[in-house]
């Protein structure tokens, strides 16, 4: 179908009456073919008319976005739950008028903008694009805009926040998730990513606010020519890799280092930015890219899917390159480079694939040891804190008990670490280190959110170091395990496209046996706790209330089993899974953990096959 026809046939569905007899659905299409003025999803608008049926249509056009664990998330397209010029319009409306609203000089600090390098052609979609028009409609309010001119990691958007003292940021970008999708990740003016009561009331002011306010917010060139828009991608840019700078102890042995490093950017924005670090940090050699993944594609065509955590599967392009160069570790960071992944060439040939918490495990003990070295006899590890989320590794917690420092839990998603690291910086704290098992990590606190560029060269820096004690990363964390306890940990997940099926899993394991009840056991082992943050239920509390913050954006249950194992079902934030995560925790100086090892997949299995039955609500098993 040609240009030309596509608004032809937009234009006529404008004035003709919908094809279908539902009033709500006639008038929220009537709605948007009153407000869209992008021509092809205008035109998907005629083509979904002739094909969708009345319940995919209510879908798209009769439900919205809100905030989940990253923002806003969804496929690219038409309707009013999806990715699109429209909602981007409505969702800064929303957030300008409430910024404007709450935040003193808003319009003089401004708000920075940045995008990854997302696009669907199909639905005339491209990040930059979207960008654009989140800069237009705050322009259009005479807002100040700090709109990068060109393609950024996420974790620049909240340090320029903080940097510039902007009142908010905006990152367009749906990091690693399939292509077709893309986001649109707020950040508040502490520089962390919105919580309550912000993100609810930035979604009740677009409510406010739907109908686009002018012409000018569909002005994409409205950047290039308004005074109030600076690009702040040369001073941000230089202002970050100083402070990456400052995560450096031992430049000798990068100097020195003959270790050899791959780097894949999985076709996103990486790749310059960890070029530039590694310089920082002295490396005389850059990380070798990944030829056929360097540059940005917003097809990922090289990968199933555009997400490092999946592990050997999607790395087989960077295990081959680096045979070939003999270099003996992989760093990929996922397409917006906020997430890191790490793999090591073991003695017999086979490519370890470190998990979140096992490479966590490595960072904080990097991080203690720096910290104690460098303040010396006057190490004081009272104010010194470590944070994660109630779904990873409690290995923060065994050296935190040997260590004497501080770890503390919140819900999964790093918004909710991210603005923890605030509140404990103004207390006058410290905070080291902080993760989420699904790759996301932060050495230091330079910024409140997880960042893959400065902790892929902390990674490389610390391969270097004990390469020059004659240790790989593999032997380094046998060693802490050894010292603190081997915890192990098994994570996988099922796809569910239903959100019918998912209520009715978590409503079923609330009530059991039909008396409403949790699960009192699991493979033929007694739950002893359960933990459900939806209902702010805790067992282990002495009065049932959970010390975690209730939260209703999805389902999240914890049982905690008579032989130690802590498990966890929870529903993605930001894609169609319920994940399970599973932990075992041996005694430090433990040997031998292939029983324990043994125990651990028996648990796991029992708890995917018993408590989510995949065969009976059709869910597709994955294993990370």
């Amino acid at each position: 179908m040609g240009d030309v026809e596509r608004v032809d046939r937009a234009a006529e569905a404008e004035h003709r009456p919908p094809r279908i007899v539902d009033e709500e659905v006639d008038e929220a299409l009537r709605r948007w073919m009153r407000w869209d003025k992008n021509e092809w999803t205008r035109a998907q608008v005629v083509a979904l008319l002739g094909s969708a049926s009345v319940s995919e249509l209510r879908h798209r056009f009769c439900s919205r976005l809100t905030f989940g664990t990253a923002g806003l998330r969804a496929p690219m397209g038409a309707g009013f739950n999806r990715i699109n010029d429209l909602t981007v319009i409505q969702s800064t409306q929303g957030l300008c008028a409430y910024l404007l609203r709450c935040v003193p000089d808003a319009d003089r600090k401004g708000v920075v903008v940045g995008f990854d390098t997302r696009g669907q052609p199909e639905s005339g979609c491209s990040s930059q694009w979207l960008a654009s028009l989140t800069a237009a409609v705050l322009l259009s309010r005479e807002v100040s805009v700090h709109l990068f001119s060109s393609y950024v990691p996420t974790p620049y958007v909240p340090f320029a926040v903080k940097e510039l003292g902007a009142a908010a940021g905006v990152m367009i970008t749906a990091s690693h998730n399939p292509k077709e999708d893309n986001g649109y990740k707020v950040y508040w003016s502490n520089g962390a990513q919105v919580t309550a009561p912000h993100d609810g009331a930035i979604m009740a002011s677009v409510k406010e606010h739907q109908e686009p306010w002018s012409a000018a917010c569909w002005d994409v060139t409205l950047a290039q020519r308004s005074l109030l828009r600076s690009d702040p991608l040369r001073h941000v840019d230089a202002a970050f890799m100083r402070a990456v700078a400052g995560l450096c102890w031992h430049r000798e042995v990068n100097l020195r280092c003959p270790l050899k490093f791959v780097h894949s950017s999985f076709h996103g924005v990486a790749h310059e930015f960890v070029q530039r670090a590694f310089a920082t940090f002295g490396f005389n050699s850059p990380p070798i890219p990944v030829p056929e993944q360097k540059d940005p594609d917003p097809q990922f065509p090289t990968v199933r899917v555009p997400n490092p955590e999946e592990g050997h599967s999607v790395l087989e392009l960077s295990f081959r390159l680096a045979e070939r160069e003999n270099a003996a570790v992989v760093l990929a960071t996922d397409p917006d480079a906020d997430r890191l992944a790490v793999a090591e060439l073991n003695g017999s040939g086979e490519w370890k694939v470190f998990s979140g918490n096992e490479l966590a495990a490595l960072l904080a003990w990097w991080m203690l040891s720096w910290w104690k070295s460098t303040c010396g006899d006057r190490a004081d590890l009272r104010d010194v804190y470590m944070l994660t989320t109630a779904v990873s590794s409690r290995i923060l917690h065994a050296l935190a008990r040997q260590e004497g420092f501080h770890v503390e839990e919140t819900l999964p998603g790093f918004k909710w670490i991210g603005n923890r690291i605030q509140e404990l910086t103004a207390e006058g704290k410290t905070v080291l280190f902080a993760f989420e098992e699904s790759i996301g990590f932060l050495c230091g606190s330079l910024i409140p959110e997880k960042d893959g560029v400065s902790t892929a060269v902390v990674v490389a820096e610390m391969a270097a170091y004990l390469h020059d004690r004659k240790l790989s990363l593999q032997q380094q964390l046998y060693n802490i395990y050894q010292m603190y306890g081997y915890h192990m940990s098994r994570t996988s997940y099922v796809i569910c496209n239903d959100a019918v099926t998912i209520r009715r899993i978590f409503a079923r394991l609330r009530d059991f046996d039909g008396g409403g009840s949790y699960p009192d056991a699991c493979g033929g082992v007694r739950v002893v706790h359960v933990r459900d943050v939806n209902t702010g239920y805790d067992s282990s509390q002495p009065d049932s209330r959970s010390v975690l913050r209730v939260s209703r954006s999805g389902h999240m249950i914890t049982f905690t089993l008579e032989n130690g194992v802590v498990a966890t079902l929870r529903t993605s934030g930001t894609e169609p899974k319920i994940k399970i995560y599973t932990e075992l925790c041996a005694a430090p100086g433990t040997r031998e953990v292939s029983g324990l090892e043994a125990e651990l997949r028996k648990v796991t299995a029992a708890l995917l096959d018993d408590f989510l039955e995949p065969e009976k609500n059709n869910l597709i098993r994955r294993a990370v």
